[in-house]
């Protein structure tokens, strides 16, 4: 690599991630809850990724709306998608959801990334969800800064959960690289506060017109080897 191309790499102070869809694989890990919740509502021939699909677009509806718990949205979410696949079941549940959190998988190159990423950067995680959830799943590390929408009483892409992060970062916005997956999260709620943001699009997504654009776009998170000093 050149001189100017190495002058090129980014050096922020703080280094913050998305955690469902960037960090786990939440789909994949989550079908065989969705499964069960629909074989016990007896509707077995609905789509189970469709299902899914609209239960977390009605999180992301939720998210906007004054703050509840993740585990009451998410419990709300599912009784709307019911209604929507014209079923009738019971939104508790969405418990067979948070029991598989511990069986979750990471994805491939995380643990090897953030370790790699830890020597030199701080790092925080920023994340739709409530503490107890968060501790249940695969990812045991230690993180320099912890944004859970249960301790900023907001979410993405609301903007609450990203100011939480601003103000806790120990560091001016300009200093922050947020990393995630979610274009109707983590692009609409962090780039209007002037986050820079790489966008992770590991499932090779389009772009919607609709969101503001990403600074940068890997298909992983083991390229941002590549875009900041090590």
């Amino acid at each position: 690599m050149s001189h100017e191309a190495r002058q090129a790499r980014l050096r922020p102070t703080l280094i913050s991630f998305d955690v469902f869809g960037t960090l786990i694989s939440v789909r994949d890990s989550s079908y065989g809850a969705f499964e069960r919740i629909l074989a016990e509502t007896g509707a077995h021939r609905v789509d189970v990724e469709a299902f899914w699909e609209h239960w977390e677009h009605r999180n992301i509806v939720h998210y906007c709306k004054p703050y509840r718990t993740y585990r009451e949205i998410c419990e709300l979410s599912l009784e709307e998608t019911f209604v929507h696949f014209g079923l009738t079941g019971d939104g508790r549940l969405i418990n067979h959801y948070f029991d598989a959190f511990p069986r979750f998988f990471l994805y491939d190159d995380v643990v090897r990334t953030l370790d790699r990423l830890s020597r030199r950067y701080r790092l925080a995680v920023v994340s739709n969800i409530d503490d107890d959830l968060l501790a249940l799943t695969p990812l045991q590390r230690e993180f320099d800064l912890v944004c859970t929408a249960q301790r900023a009483k907001g979410y993405k892409p609301d903007g609450a959960l990203f100011r939480y992060l601003i103000e806790h970062a120990g560091c001016a916005k300009e200093e922050i690289l947020h990393v995630g997956q979610s274009q109707f999260t983590d692009l609409v709620g962090g780039k209007p506060l002037g986050l820079t943001i790489a966008w992770i699009n590991r499932r090779q997504l389009a772009l919607d017109d609709s969101v503001p654009r990403p600074d940068f776009i890997f298909a992983d998170i083991q390229s941002l080897n590549d875009l900041v000093e090590l």
